[in-house]
């Protein structure tokens, strides 16, 4: 028997989710995950992502240059698209691969402690750590299925490159990979290896980190049908919510990635095709309304009970408050505290703490993310963009542009 396990191996997904403190994963698991440990390209926190960067890209875009410059293909001038000169393809597994990959690292590292800290701060009642701790073992099953990662190669194959890729997004022009024909497009070697391995490996980690995506959603939705200990005078303004908010910025890199990908797709589309950028507000609007839905939508099953706590609280404090200026008012104003000095006293200064914390529960958020952290995430899908705004016009033109607006 082998006694180096490591604990991800010697331990059932079930067991490390025994207690509301354990931490939480959203990408230590799965049959890749384990096959790249074997490997020696990861290890049980994720390190060695440069080596998994530089493997992957081995597989994915290296075969490609080499079958291209073969095939006479590479920078030739016959070619409407040749290798070299093909954006999207660089893009694609030079920029947005890495990206996916960086992602993992990321997310483990800001997202570990997410779950464990309802358990920390008492938002769930003892009574109710037995739902938590069935929520997390059940995402740990999910993230751990074979099935479900067999499920998405199938479907990538079935739908990502034999419907989505092959009719709607490969070009309709001779490139390195493919050459028009009556009956449709000729593969080329590279185009081979670019469809049935390349691509394909990109598409399946691109809908694993859906899949997860789902799989945070739905843990998250089962948390949200626990009932919670909110606080609406926390200072978070969320209940004490606040801490899910830094789950948006662990998704920066995966936004980033969707941003470098739909500026691939628009440049090939642009150098080749005649497009102009402004033929892409409609593509460039519904990817960031995507993505907002992607990275918030699941912080959004927490709606109904802040909701429910933000009214709970403006009628307690509510009620509290009326009594308290009830009293202040007849101390101080109706003759009841003629004799006392007001110099010293402290209920002036509670009568503030009171309007305060009203103030508090009246500005409660009903979701637990800031406006911030939307406008942040909206930068980080177009910042891959924008270069194209050089497509538009000359470099020297922008720039006159530029400094006409600041001077």
């Amino acid at each position: 028997m082998n006694m180096n396990r490591t604990r991800s191996d010697a331990e059932p997904p079930g067991d490390r989710a025994g207690n509301a403190s354990t931490d939480f994963s959203l990408v230590l698991g799965g049959p890749l995950y384990q096959l790249l440990r074997r490997a020696h390209l990861s290890d049980d926190v994720l390190s060695l992502q440069r080596r998994r960067v530089i493997t992957l890209a081995l597989i994915a875009w290296l075969p490609l240059l080499l079958l291209a410059t073969l095939s006479g293909r590479l920078f030739d001038g016959s070619v409407a698209v040749p290798f070299l000169l093909d954006v999207e393809v660089h893009v694609k597994f030079l920029v947005v691969l890495p990206l996916l990959v960086v992602a993992e690292l990321v997310v483990h590292q800001r997202m570990r402690t997410v779950v464990s800290t309802f358990g920390e701060r008492h938002m769930v009642a003892p009574a109710d750590l037995g739902r938590l701790d069935s929520a997390i073992t059940s995402a740990y099953r999910l993230r751990n299925s074979v099935a479900a990662e067999l499920l998405l190669i199938a479907f990538v194959y079935a739908v990502g490159i034999s419907i989505v890729w092959r009719q709607y997004m490969a070009l309709d022009a001779t490139t390195w990979y493919a050459i028009p024909a009556a009956g449709g497009s000729t593969l080329t070697f590279a185009g081979m290896w670019y469809g049935y391995v390349s691509l394909p490996l990109f598409q399946f980690l691109l809908c694993r980190w859906y899949f997860r995506v789902c799989i945070w959603a739905r843990l998250l939705w089962q948390v949200s049908r626990i009932p919670l200990a909110l606080v609406p005078t926390h200072p978070d303004r969320v209940g004490g919510l606040g801490f899910l908010s830094n789950t948006v910025y662990a998704f920066v890199p995966l936004v980033l990635a969707h941003g470098a990908l739909l500026a691939g797709t628009l440049a090939s589309q642009i150098f080749y095709a005649g497009a102009r950028l402004t033929d892409f507000q409609l593509e460039i609007i519904l990817l960031m309304i995507f993505i907002v839905c992607l990275v918030v939508g699941p912080l959004m099953v927490f709606a109904p009970q802040l909701s429910r706590a933000k009214r709970t609280g403006l009628r307690e404090y509510g009620t509290l408050a009326q009594g308290y200026v009830r009293a202040f008012d007849k101390k101080w104003l109706r003759g009841g505290g003629a004799d006392e000095p007001m110099l010293g006293s402290g209920d002036i200064q509670s009568l503030a703490d009171l309007g305060n914390s009203f103030e508090v529960v009246r500005g409660m958020r009903v979701v637990p993310v800031s406006k911030e952290a939307v406008f942040q995430l909206g930068l980080a899908t177009l910042a891959p963009i924008i270069p194209l705004v050089l497509t538009m016009m000359p470099l020297e033109d922008l720039l006159k542009k530029l400094l006409g607006v600041i001077f």
